[in-house]
């Protein structure tokens, strides 16, 4: 998926310096200028059908708090209009039950199918998750915010919809809404802007490769890196690339101007020191501090109860939202519960995918007030008790992926 970065201009915060991964604390602060704008394009109600998606889906417990329901919906037609549409949901309570962000192969790049993280898990059901990079060196690395037992894994993109997990004790809370990036590295009273963690460097780039990337950068030798260990600058390497990563420290990746900024300030056994911050772009979503996982995906369904489309906002792609896909989707309910939803698309005769417009509609009509879209097409995947219970529209089947949304019983 291609799309390009935009920025907005934001208050000034304090930051949170890294120093070691394994306190590495996430601190969001909330921007009072440039609040997410509900588009205009309000969907109220549901559109003309003749039968509702949810009429012959019936949901049965497969664990406490885990509810599970399948169902085709429609009828097949010339132009697939009426569908079908076949359908599996899970609805989950969150005092019952949890819910755990996982990556494929335990590391930021690499790519597993959920069937394998849920087995590897031992959870009793789970989906896909958020877009990712399907092929190349860096494949699996996410595409969107992922932030993984409070440590940042990748950045937002293109300020697209996410969603994070709060643990209250008694119960798990969801939060839903749109973050912003922003990151700086600091040698004494210099300081450069960090454009991104864990992924690949464009034209002008500095960006930050934690231990929980993978052994090495993986970068091309057209750069300069800088390993750093405990804020001390470890070693310099020039024009050589793919450094290890130290687990007590991070690199710091620079090409084209970023990198002749490295040379002329950073050297070894200097101090460094690496901050970063997330911005809440709606006002008042204090509930991101608290959160300990968090996953990106695109764009917003639902708000505040009413269908809320933010496809232009986050720059996806041309038909992306009126086309027919197999999607995958989270719901916050009204009653309170989670909603993980997938329709599969791309098979006549069997499912016709839906329209972001249509899949909204069948959110709604199990109660959701908050709503986001999550990968689909290829990805779409639902397991459950260890059986893909979905159809995948790829021909070869069930899609290796970068991370799953795991759900599982709580301890009694």
């Amino acid at each position: 998926m291609k799309t390009t970065h935009r920025s907005r201009t934001t208050n000034s915060f304090r930051t949170r310096t890294y120093s070691q991964p394994l306190n590495w604390a996430l601190l969001i602060v909330l921007s009072t200028l440039g609040v997410w704008q509900t588009p205009t394009r309000i969907v109220q109600g549901q559109a003309s059908r003749s039968v509702r998606f949810t009429d012959s889906l019936k949901l049965q417990e497969v664990e406490p708090g885990v509810e599970y329901g399948q169902s085709t919906s429609g009828h097949a037609s010339k132009d697939e209009l009426t569908g079908p549409w076949f359908i599996n949901v899970l609805r989950i309570d969150l005092k019952r039950a949890r819910l755990k962000i996982v990556h494929a192969l335990d590391e930021g790049v690499g790519l597993e199918t959920v069937s394998s993280l849920a087995a590897r898990y031992r959870a009793p059901a789970a989906t896909n998750g958020g877009y990712f990079r399907i092929a190349g060196t860096y494949r699996g690395e996410s595409i969107g915010l992922l932030v993984l037992d409070r440590r940042l894994i990748s950045e937002p993109y293109n300020e697209r919809a996410e969603f994070g997990l709060i643990d209250t004790g008694d119960k798990t809370e969801v939060i839903f809404g749109h973050l912003r990036f922003a990151g700086k590295i600091s040698v004494g009273l210099v300081k450069h802007s960090v454009q991104g963690l864990n992924r690949p460097l464009s034209p002008d780039e500095l960006i930050v490769f934690t231990p929980k990337f993978h052994r090495t950068t993986l970068t091309n030798p057209d750069g300069i890196e800088v390993v750093v260990r405990r804020n001390r600058v470890a070693a310099v390497r020039d024009l050589k690339g793919s450094s290890e990563i130290p687990a007590d420290g991070y690199v710091i990746s620079a090409v084209g101007s970023a990198r002749e900024w490295v040379k002329t300030h950073v050297r070894k056994g200097g101090r460094v020191n690496f901050a970063w911050r997330l911005n809440s772009i709606e006002s008042g979503d204090i509930g991101w501090m608290r959160a300990y996982s968090m996953l990106g995906g695109g764009p917003q369904l639902i708000k505040v109860g009413k269908v809320a489309i933010t496809d232009k906002e986050e720059k996806m792609a041309p038909g992306f939202a009126t086309d027919r896909h197999p999607r995958t989707a989270i719901a916050k309910l009204e009653s309170g519960k989670l909603l993980l939803v997938t329709v599969d698309g791309r098979q006549p005769g069997v499912s016709a995918g839906m329209t972001l417009e249509m899949l909204a509609e069948l959110l709604l009509e199990f109660g959701a007030v908050e709503a986001m879209n999550l990968d689909g097409g290829g990805s779409t995947t639902m397991v459950i008790h260890n059986k893909v219970v979905n159809r995948p529209s790829d021909q070869t089947g069930e899609r290796p992926v970068s991370d799953a949304i795991l759900i599982f019983p709580k301890p009694n």
